[in-house]
């Protein structure tokens, strides 16, 4: 069986990748932004309604550091 091929990353892919990834983090981890309970969102305090949205872009900063890393490796594979 082959071992797969390593690819050495760019430094600005690497960075870019680590931003998108912290973005998230950054705003979870910043509590007295949110730690209140207006605006309400369908009755919703905003403390949970922040925290809920956080989830959905969470998932969409971590596939665009998928898709930076992916297409740093394609380009460095040919």
């Amino acid at each position: 069986m082959a071992t797969p091929a390593r690819y050495r990353l760019a430094t600005g892919t690497l960075v870019l990748a680590g931003i998108l990834l912290a973005i998230p983090l950054v705003a979870i981890l910043w509590v007295p932004f949110y730690g209140k309970k207006t605006p309400e969102l369908w009755g919703f305090p905003f403390f949970y309604w922040y925290q809920l949205l956080w989830v959905l872009l969470t998932g969409f900063f971590t596939s665009a550091a998928h898709r930076v890393i992916k297409a740093d490796r394609k380009r460095s594979s040919r």
